[in-house]
């Protein structure tokens, strides 16, 4: 079963003037109270599904250097993991993915104006210094937390996130726990993830591609409630 960490109500500035233009403008956003597990989906919680449910097999699910137990699952498009929310609804755990102001809230633990969950250096036990491509991701039990006790996020894995993407959002977006969009085409996601020339991306940093894509550096983790 997830470990969550209880993430208190409080604002917070959410993007970055000098990032890229979807991360401006920077801009005050209140999130309420909620629990985040502090790592992300694994792939044993996720075979666990697989095997209850008979759900379509994540992207190269068979490929050696992603089959250990305590990786992220990756693999998994957006609606896969919707669909792994609501089966956990039904064994009595109400889960959902976290929207774009909530893991960027959790990610920063409490502080702003900083590059990074840790700072505004790369962390020493990141491997190869957040330098890859690397061979595959690292277990999530890897590293240290940030102040909110949340492992591994920013890095090794994108995350899928509840939103909808768009580059012009932050200008009109809502004061009070923001949702996103109301449509699109692209679900947005954030952290970096091990295939890339840098395995880790700084807190506001945006990204999103098509719902129904799998791609093996693509995972999720959940927060506990509706």
């Amino acid at each position: 079963m997830a470990k969550f960490s209880t993430i208190p109500a409080g604002s917070f500035l959410m993007g970055d003037n000098q990032g890229r233009a979807n991360e401006r403008p920077a801009h005050l956003v209140w999130i309420d109270s909620f629990d985040i597990a502090i790592y992300p989906v694994t792939r044993s919680e996720y075979t666990k599904f697989l095997h209850e449910t008979g759900h379509e097999l994540p992207h190269e699910w068979n490929l050696p250097s992603l089959s250990a137990p305590d990786l992220p699952v990756v693999g998994v498009s957006w609606h896969d993991a919707v669909t792994y929310c609501h089966w956990l609804e039904k064994l009595g755990q109400p889960s959902r993915l976290p929207t774009e102001a909530e893991w960027e809230r959790a990610a920063r633990g409490g502080k702003e104006h900083q590059q990074y969950p840790w700072g505004d250096t790369i962390p020493d036990w990141i491997p190869s210094h957040g330098r890859g491509p690397l061979d595959s991701p690292w277990s999530v039990h890897t590293g240290e937390p940030n102040d909110f006790g949340i492992y591994g996020i920013s890095t090794n894995i994108h995350e899928w996130c509840a939103d909808w993407l768009s580059p012009h959002d932050y200008a009109t977006s809502q004061k009070h726990n923001p949702t996103g969009p109301k449509d699109g085409t692209r679900r947005a996601s954030r952290g970096g993830a091990w295939r890339h020339a840098l395995t880790i991306s700084r807190l506001s940093a945006r990204s999103g591609i098509d719902p129904s894509f799998r791609y093996n550096d693509y995972g999720f983790r959940i927060v506990r409630g509706d």
